[in-house]
This record gives structure tokens, C-alpha cells and sequence, in this order.
């Protein structure tokens, strides 16, 4: 059975954090600077009250009531989250009680970052292609804020809290084609929030400790960009591969947001046309797991998805983990 996005909505946190702000707080970083190194100016924070959760039941609301979608119709909730609001009970469950949907649904949380979209896709179409589902709820949802530091202006500059919401069922705008997927975990250390888990829990000494520690976000910036220009272009390859096409023929690529830099340096080595290549970060920052649903998002919002459309959508990042995917309008 074929499975197709149906709809995408998206939510952000009240909180606006933008350049100018940040550059009163570190002088020494210009508001140009910012906007050039990373390609953001502003970014969206979920407040201290505000946890995965509730981003996720506001996206889900909103994808609701923008697009007519009566709760009752969904048999599965896949929800992306590395904030999750406990360690037990998974947030799906919580999300699935707060939205109504039916007991009868299924309900998982996963733990990806930024490769979580794609996989979420390939987690949904297996349900709905295996007879196990005709809707799946498929919601990313981070809080990566609550992990950085407060003077760790590399990553405060860069991430943004949000949360989308994606309904896959077997029928859709846009039908899910081939995948292509990739891991490697000896990259776990470059990314990571190392304590706060069992192997490293927070110990009393680090609550009240106001140094940046293991504890908050760490992210080896240029092992991440070398990570991401060695395999990206490999995982396009294999994508376009398995769904035998070329390169020629994708109409729009949309990548995981993680930073213009990073992203141009790729789109050069790839010999990827501009015109063919989706940049949406600049209002709200690099979302994590919500960058690839919000870029889909606005570009059907400005028109630049119309019908009979290849596009191949790919995220990457922590893990490391790398997924592609072929969507086809």
C-alpha cells in the first residue's frame, strides 16, 4: 500500500531570541557576524513551563484545525523527540491522551536528532505499507534549548525550539518513495549531552554549578561539518540511486536546516542549482528534527511546491545518523 503526506502544520514558542539581543550579549560577535556565520537572525525559545510535549500538542492542534483532521481518524503516533518529558512514560502516550486520539492508536516515542524526520517517514510508511495503519501522526518536537548553556553562544546562535506535525495516510499530496539510510555511531561524543542519563547522572554538585558542564549541550562544530561534507553527498547518491533517478531530475532539495555555511559548502559540492535548493532557518533557527516538515511547510506556503514535483528531502546530524528520501507531488 503507498503512503503519502496529507498535511503539515508547525508550531513555535512565543520567545524570540534574535541576533541583536544576542550580540548584547557577547560584544565580541557582531549582529552581521551571526546572520553571516550561520544564516539565522532570529530564533523561537520555549519558556521554563514549557516542555516537548506541549509543542507537540500545539503543532498537532494546529495541523487539527488548518487542515480539518479529526483526531478520531488516527491509529498511530510517532513522536521524534532527544528532550522527552520523562524518561517514563514515553511522550506519545502523554500526547495521544491530551489530543483524544483513540486508545486504539498505537503510540512511540524515537530518539533522533536531526535525521528524525526522514526515519519518522520511514517508520510511518512501514505501518501504513504492512496494513497496520491508514493515519499515522507523525510530530517532531524539541526543546534543545534547555540543554545549552547560557554563555554558550555557538549553540544559542544556532538552535531554536518547535515542534511539526505530519499526517501521513494513504493518500496525500505527496507520495513517500524510496530510502536510503546511514549510522554510525563513533560519532556519538560529537554531539551529545553526556550527563543526565543512567551512565552519567546529574550529581548534586552540578545543580547548583553555573559553569557550562556535561550536562548542557556540547557540539563539536567543525567535526560536524566534516561529517556532513564526507557523507552527504554519498547518502544523495544512494538516494537518487534507489529511486532511479539523477540529479537533473529532482525538482527541489530540502536538507536538514543545520547552518548556511554548512549547507552552501554542500550544495557546491553536490553542483546543486540555487534555484533548486530549499533555505528556510533564518526566522527560527535550526529546529533539529522540525527543519526539513517546517521548510516543506513554507515552501507550499510561497508556491514552490506545485504538482508532478520530484523532491528529495535529507537530514543528518547527530548520532551520527543520515537518512534520505524521494517524495514525489
Amino acid at each position: 500500500m503507498e503512503a503519502f503526506i496529507k498535511a503539515i502544520s508547525y508550531f513555535l514558542p512565543d520567545t524570540v531570541v534574535t541576533n541583536e539581543q544576542l550580540a548584547k550579549e557577547f560584544p565580541e560577535w557582531t549582529v552581521e557576524k551571526i546572520a553571516n556565520k550561520v544564516g539565522i537572525k532570529e530564533r523561537r525559545i520555549a519558556n521554563r513551563d514549557t516542555f516537548s510535549s506541549d509543542l507537540a500538542i500545539a503543532a498537532a492542534n494546529k495541523l487539527f484545525s488548518e487542515h480539518q483532521i479529526d483526531p478520531s481518524e488516527i491509529d498511530f503516533v510517532l513522536l521524534c523527540t532527544q528532550s522527552p518529558d520523562y524518561f517514563l512514560p514515553t511522550t506519545a502516550c502523554i500526547v495521544q491522551d491530551k489530543l483524544g486520539i483513540p486508545t486504539s492508536a498505537g503510540a512511540l516515542d524515537f530518539n533522533l536528532g536531526c535525521s528524525g524526520y526522514v526515519y519518522g517517514l520511514g517508520l510511518a510508511k512501514g505501518l501504513i505499507g504492512t496494513g497496520q495503519a491508514k493515519n499515522v501522526l507523525l510530530i517532531t518536537s524539541e526543546t534543545y534549548s534547555k540543554f545549552i548553556h547560557k554563555m554558550d553562544k555557538g549553540n544559542r546562535t544556532i538552535f531554536g525550539d518547535a515542534a511539526a506535525a505530519t499526517m501521513v495516510s494513504t493518500q496525500g499530496f505527496a507520495e513517500i518513495q524510496g530510502f536510503s539510510y546511514g549510522t554510525d555511531g563513533k560519532g556519538a561524543s560529537k554531539l551529545i549531552v553526556k550527563k543526565g542519563g543512567l551512565r552519567y547522572p546529574i550529581e548534586p554538585e552540578d545543580i547548583n554549578n553555573t559553569e557550562q558542564g556535561d550536562q548542557h549541550l556540547f557540539m563539536n562544530g567543525s567535526a560536524i561539518f566534516n561529517f556532513t561534507a564526507d557523507r552527504i553527498p554519498e547518502l544523495i547518491d544512494n538516494t537518487l540511486r534507489v529511486n532511479d533517478k539523477n540529479l537533473d531530475q529532482i525538482d527541489l532539495f530540502i536538507f536538514h536546516q543545520a547552518n548556511a555555511f554548512m549547507l552552501e559548502h554542500v550544495r557546491k559540492k553536490l553542483d546543486i542549482p540555487l534555484e533548486k535548493f530549499m533555505l528556510y532557518m533564518e526566522k527560527v533557527g535550526n529546529t533539529v528534527s522540525s527543519t526539513i516538515p517546517i521548510a516543506i511547510k513554507d515552501a507550499m506556503d510561497d508556491l514552490c511546491i506545485e504538482q508532478n514535483q520530484s523532491i528529495l528531502l535529507a537530514g543528518f546530524g547527530v548520532g551520527y545518523s543520515w537518512a534520505g528520501v524521494v517524495i514525489q507531488t
